[in-house]
């Protein structure tokens, strides 16, 4: 394969998953004939699933919890049966981050993926979180056209943050427009309630959970709301409950320069292929290289302009996953001559046309500015970012910089949550030691909050997302037999990471069946 039907691939790849959370294959809702399943719901076949297994459901909610009289929205539900029913213990309910990630498929994946003890003792449920995708969908108006770069607020090359600060004035008025009297209940804190009634319509006096990313937030407010229905509870790349949303949107810096060695050695290790430097640290100076030369000089391609903030987003997305060094690589390789850079007649243009949903990003804001409220200081975001880009050059101050949330047009309509310990023994985290977008000091955080609660496993890899995407025996083993006994261990444990040949077969097979859990936290 050529340098430049590699990165054709690489950067679609990578453009698609920092801009479109949907998994591909992304199943609906529709209006089939119904029966009765449970004591408020009809499931019917989900439209635009192949897979057979897949039931959908639409669910009623409030919402506004605090009102009794509020006018409901419609929660989207997804099911795959368990695949003993002489096996079964009950209902997990899976999701897979965000936020603003569509989780209707989801369940469908992990069908796939997750072992057969499992799947013989679950009815996997996925749902669209409020406002997202079927679930009542709310829009900012945010234009197709919005840069990635935009959209997570990089600084200019130069630094400053001028244009990130117009743009979070006007997508904050433009969200409090177009999303209208739903927008400040689209909170972590509903969307954990709405999660209470999809059980109670499923007759369940319990559920256990899986959650990725932000997901691990989410279930953690569910177990703090209602921790007496809490069954098996495992979360997976974990977010510091006490370090929402701004302090955990700044941990993204240190946590990206810890796994950057992870990338730069394999490069090193294959400089006669890529070309990109002999050692770690010269591989490292190809990044920042790279990165200032395409400030200079963005590189037009059909449908984007890859600039350095761009090619510094698609980095940090590409490296969630080892599987994908070579792409990353490839792409790297492609942009490192600037005297030769890809063409627009070497890259497909309809794969980088794809816009961000707006419903997204939407959703995105509503959570991490309704969940807790922010500094309207701008000058303090100008003097964290110029700090930041500092202490991590690598990810240019981005961290630190502003969101709408500094202009947003209400308060949180309730305090957030306190996740603590009080509840039974019944939580397992999974943390990998060089998560780019979740840290492992995020891990350690939850497990703090959680106390004795949970019990935590560090595991010895990067990447983003462990169980059903990349796991490995010593991961594996724990999960799974707390998932089917209830055991979880003593005290926690460290795993060592997983090798190529642990990654379960159905995720390995092709790039395209990688589900990518986070493409915002």
């Amino acid at each position: 394969m050529s340098k430049l039907s590699r990165v054709r691939w690489t950067v679609a790849a990578a453009v698609l998953a920092a801009l479109v959370p949907a998994a591909a294959g992304q199943a609906n809702t529709g209006q089939a004939p119904a029966e009765p399943a449970g004591p408020g719901l009809r499931w019917q076949p989900c439209v635009g699933s192949a897979d057979s297994r897949l039931e959908c459901a639409d669910l009623p909610v409030p919402r506004d919890y605090r009102d009794s009289r509020s006018e409901t929205i419609t929660i989207a539900v997804s099911r795959v049966k368990a695949a003993d029913p002489a096996e079964r213990r009950g209902i997990m309910l899976v999701n897979p981050g965000g936020p603003g990630i569509s989780g209707i498929d989801f369940a469908r994946y992990l069908a796939g993926t997750l072992p057969a003890e499992v799947l013989d003792r679950y009815d996997l449920i996925g749902f669209d979180p409020r406002g997202v995708g079927r679930s009542t969908p709310i829009s900012c108006g945010t234009p197709e056209t919005t840069p990635v770069d935009l959209i997570l607020p990089y600084p200019a090359p130069d630094g400053t943050i001028d244009r990130n600060i117009a743009y979070a004035r006007a997508t904050a008025q433009s969200c409090a427009a177009t999303a209208g009297d739903l927008l400040p209940h689209i909170t972590t804190a509903n969307t954990a309630r709405d999660m209470d009634r999809i059980r109670a319509a499923l007759g369940e006096s319990k559920i256990s959970y899986l959650g990725l990313s932000y997901g691990t937030y989410l279930g953690a407010v569910y177990i703090s709301l209602f921790p007496r229905r809490a069954d098996r509870i495992v979360l997976d790349s974990a977010v510091d409950p006490t370090r929402v949303w701004y302090d955990f949107m700044r941990s993204k810096g240190e946590a990206f320069a810890l796994r950057l060695p992870d990338f730069t050695g394999w490069a090193a290790a294959r400089d006669d292929t890529y070309h990109l430097g002999v050692t770690s640290g010269e591989v490292e100076r190809t990044y920042y290289r790279i990165a200032e030369q395409l400030d200079r000089t963005p590189v037009e391609l059909p449908e984007i302009t890859v600039n350095g903030n761009v090619f510094r987003q698609l980095t940090l997305r590409t490296i969630e996953d080892d599987r994908a060094f070579g792409d990353l690589a490839a792409f790297w390789q492609a942009f490192s001559d600037p005297a030769n850079p890809p063409t627009t007649e070497t890259v497909t243009p309809t794969k980088l046309a794809e816009p961000a949903p707006d419903n997204s990003i939407a959703v995105l804001y509503a959570i991490v500015c309704g969940d807790v409220s922010w500094s309207r200081d701008t000058g303090q975001y100008a003097r964290n970012t110029a700090a930041h880009r500092r202490a991590y050059p690598a990810t240019a101050g981005w961290p630190a910089n502003i969101w709408p949330c500094a202009f947003w047009a209400h308060r949180p309509v309730e305090p957030p949550v306190t996740v603590t310990d009080r509840g039974p023994r019944n939580v397992l985290i999974l943390q990998n030691q060089r998560d780019p977008s979740t840290s492992w000091r995020n891990g350690y955080g939850l497990r703090r909050a959680l106390g004795d609660r949970a019990a935590f496993i560090t595991v010895d890899a990067g990447g983003h997302g462990i169980y059903g995407i990349r796991s490995g025996p010593c991961t594996d083993a724990i999960t799974t037999e707390f998932l089917t006994s209830g055991r979880l261990p003593a005290r926690d444990r460290f795993c060592q990471g997983p090798s190529p040949e642990d990654v379960p077969a159905a995720v390995a097979r092709t790039a395209a069946t990688r589900w990518r859990p986070s493409p915002w936290l």
